[in-house]
């Protein structure tokens, strides 16, 4: 209790002698700085939404104006003069003063209005989507029509730099499809998964349900679509995370690993200090909103809302659903370290802590050889478990005393760090070191991550790096933007094996979090420990390195990267299970207003034929060549669509909210949202910030990520295209299921991405032939 003792400021008491109060400068001088930082970041975030507000002007054009107007209206000259001598009517005095104040009134409605036309005219022009079907590359023309819509939007655009959310009030809504669309797209999308029998039962329930119940959902749809931001996101949230009673782990959570091409010379507490420093930085950029926005081909914003809770963020158990808390400021971590729980705080004496500084108070966390309290190692499993008993468990165990101001201190914590005891290892002969690597990353031990947080940070003691992240706050590009920053930063810093720089202080001794857990609490870890170790034990996680060729060979053969290796996975997983399945794939709709994503459906009529055309291995080389171009063209196609808010499935599940909103049954909604996705696939992105030039420094990439199997008897597979001659992918099953296994199936994503090399090999060599006779 002696850190509670030494927080308090000041204390008074009434006596028979009279007043006795006591205080403490030092406290109370903390209390002073921390105000004083709270208010310059309200100024500063004031200045940013005003500036916000007013992009693409900037704030000079106002005094531009203003000029403008008052010579016009000293000269006497025209509707300014009338309009002026009209406002003066209203006023109190006629002197040059209040003429000046006149020009002023009058600058800043004629600025705004001006303002508010380019804010408009460019939301209108975003709402162009015709550039993203043009094809591009060497040799391929651009249309008159998107050169000047180009045009038109860098005009607009303006000069001035844009701040992080400068574009918001410019992005489009995102559109609302019609019924008759969303159910052509549908039927089509499960024609290669069906019988012609049971192709014709669903073809009848999408119409029953167009022409009966559908409208009516439509209706209400359409309602929200005017009224909201955004009339998927809010219910995506909500419906699919919050309200999800499942553990996040495994099942929701997803992980990130190292560049783990490049060594790290570095020891743990100093990597560890290097990296949180860069995490703050990235925090002051989003605070401050100097991160820039990402900018499709330089010019078209995506939106950039999910960057405000990345850090100081938090998922809070409910019995019934969960919320998202979110706090505006915070000024330390918290570090799990052998079971123990620390408060390090971060900023102190009026700026954020240094690397060196960091790396002190790391060290002291590291040779600290106390123990854990009782029930305090697994602690975390709490978050790892069944929702609703971690809920009850926190209202029971968690709602006041000292467990209460110990939770408060991790849930308030900028993220939280985990300094595991064991290395995480990567050898390009040794596959299962990866695989291993990615479990830690995954799952731990099922007690080492704070699962509720926005991200955990883990450092393993040979100072390789990762991070599990929870998913409601945001997706994955968001962390991978971050996680991106990261190595790139450290690569402009070098890598030493120090930190650098010497402490200019002594910054402040990490305390250490204090819990009271009484054995019906230690009866609750336990239970959800034993749930959370059930889940982690039957992930069979698969890492596999391509090292073949990449994202450079796609190009030569000109098809799209990601149609590529879709088409591949298509393969696989036929000759894996001896049939199609409904397949998803994440695409983003950032280009509108509170976008998050939306899902392409990869298997396809198109991808099926190439598919069966090449195991059945009777069609010639230039047929299967060509059925495989046309099914990427027509995946490429979907995928744009679905950026565009063209997509299936976000549609049918809003119209499924509706409907139970409304208590009304729909047999087609009950049937399409039961189908499961037993091949669930995800691109991690990468080239998110313009710091990393990965030309210049080809093998500095992250290895990507993965996440766990959507279905119980499906894989779960994410890949990264990390450069021109590397793919990483991460593959997921459950070792329960008899269908899968993720080593069988990484052997025929191998297989596939062979069988297409040598497909196009001998395409060209039949080619050349051909050229050679001619």
């Amino acid at each position: 209790m002696a850190e509670a003792h030494s927080a308090v400021a000041f204390s008074f008491s009434i006596t028979h002698e009279g007043w006795d109060v006591n205080f403490d400068r030092e406290v109370l001088h903390l209390v002073w700085q921390s105000g004083i930082r709270s208010w310059k970041k309200r100024i500063a975030r004031f200045k940013n939404n005003i500036r916000n507000g007013i992009y693409p002007a900037p704030l000079q054009s106002l005094w531009a104006i203003v000029a403008i107007l008052a010579a016009v209206h000293f000269a006497k000259y025209g509707m300014v003069h009338t309009c002026i001598n009209a406002i003066l009517v209203l006023m109190p005095g006629s002197t040059l003063l209040w003429e000046l104040l006149a020009c002023l009134l009058l600058g800043m409605v004629v600025w705004l209005a001006i303002i508010y036309a380019v804010r408009y005219s460019l939301k209108l022009l975003l709402m162009y989507k015709g550039w993203m079907y043009e094809e591009r590359g060497k040799g391929r023309v651009i249309s008159t029509r998107t050169k000047i819509w180009f045009l038109f939007v860098k005009i607009l655009s303006g000069g001035s730099r844009p701040l992080l959310y400068s574009y918001q009030g410019s992005l489009p809504r995102l559109p609302l499809p019609s019924l008759q669309e969303t159910m052509s797209r549908y039927l089509r999308s499960v024609r290669p998964l069906l019988n012609d029998k049971d192709y014709s039962r669903m073809q009848k329930l999408a119409q029953e349900f167009q022409n009966g119940i559908g409208a009516k959902l439509q209706r209400y749809l359409v309602l929200k679509s005017w009224w909201a931001t955004n009339y998927v996101s809010d219910w995506w949230e909500e419906y699919v995370y919050l309200r999800g009673r499942s553990p996040l782990v495994v099942n929701s959570n997803f992980y990130g690993i190292d560049a783990i091409l490049i060594d790290s010379v570095r020891t743990q507490a100093a990597r560890a200090a290097a990296v949180i420093s860069i995490c703050l930085q990235f925090r002051r950029l989003i605070e401050r909103q100097e991160l820039e926005p990402i900018l499709i081909q330089g010019l078209v914003p995506l939106c950039s809302w999910q960057y405000e809770r990345v850090f100081n963020t938090t998922r809070v158990p409910g019995v019934e659903t969960d919320r998202i808390v979110h706090y505006m400021d915070s000024k330390h971590i918290v570090v799990y370290h052998k079971g123990r729980y620390f408060k390090v705080f971060i900023y102190f004496r009026g700026r954020i802590l240094r690397p060196c500084e960091i790396e002190v108070q790391l060290e002291q966390i590291l040779s600290d050889e106390s123990l854990p309290a009782k029930g305090e190692e697994k602690l975390a499993a709490l978050t790892a478990g069944e929702r609703a008993a971690w809920a009850v468990a926190r209202q029971e165990f968690f709602f006041k005393g000292l467990n209460r101001q110990s939770l408060d201190a991790i849930e308030k914590a900028a993220f939280v760090v985990a300094l595991d005891d064991f290395p995480y290892e990567f050898d390009e002969h040794d596959p299962s070191k990866l695989d291993h690597y990615g479990q830690i990353l995954l799952h731990g031990k099922g007690y080492d991550r704070w699962f509720d947080k926005s991200f955990t940070l883990c450092i393993g003691s040979n100072g390789r790096i990762g991070f599990n992240a929870e998913h409601s706050w945001a997706d994955a590009p968001v962390m991978s933007h971050m996680w991106e920053y990261i190595v790139a930063t450290e690569l402009e810093n070098g890598d030493d094996g120090r930190t650098r720089g010497t402490p200019e202080f002594t910054p402040p001794v990490p305390i250490r979090l204090q819990w009271n857990l009484l054995p019906p609490c230690i009866v609750a870890i336990e239970k959800s420990y034993q749930v959370a170790l059930s889940l982690l034990n039957d992930v069979d996680l698969r890492a596999y390195m391509h090292s073949a060729y990449g994202k450079g060979f796609m190009k030569e053969c000109r098809i799209s990267p990601d149609a590529f290796i879709q088409m591949a996975l298509q393969l696989a997983y036929y000759r894996d299970a001896g049939r199609f399945s409904l397949t998803y794939e994440a695409s983003m709709t950032r280009l509108f207003r509170e976008g998050r994503t939306e899902t392409v459906r990869p298997c396809t009529i198109e991808s099926a034929a190439w598919v069966r055309a090449m195991v059945g291995n009777t069609a010639s080389v230039e047929e299967r060549v060509r059925l495989l171009q046309i099914a990427c063209r027509v995946h490429q196609m979907a995928y744009q669509d679905a950026m565009c808010g063209k997509g299936i499935d976000r549609h049918l599940f809003c119209l499924y909210v509706v409907s139970k909103y409304l208590e009304v049954d729909s047999p087609f909604l009950k049937k399409v949202l039961s189908e499961p996705w037993r091949l669930s696939t995800s691109q991690t992105p990468h080239g998110q910030t313009p710091k990393l030039d990965l030309k210049k420094y080809p093998r500095c990439i992250s290895a990507g990520g993965g996440f766990g199997p959507v279905a119980d008897d499906g894989y779960g597979v994410s890949y990264i295209i990390a450069g021109e001659d590397l793919i990483f992918f991460h593959i997921t099953s459950k070792r329960s299921s008899p269908e899968t296994d993720s080593s069988r199936f990484a052997q025929h994503i191998e297989r596939a991405l062979s069988d297409i090399e040598n497909l196009f090999l001998e395409w060209r060599r039949l080619q050349q032939q051909k050229n050679h006779k001619h």
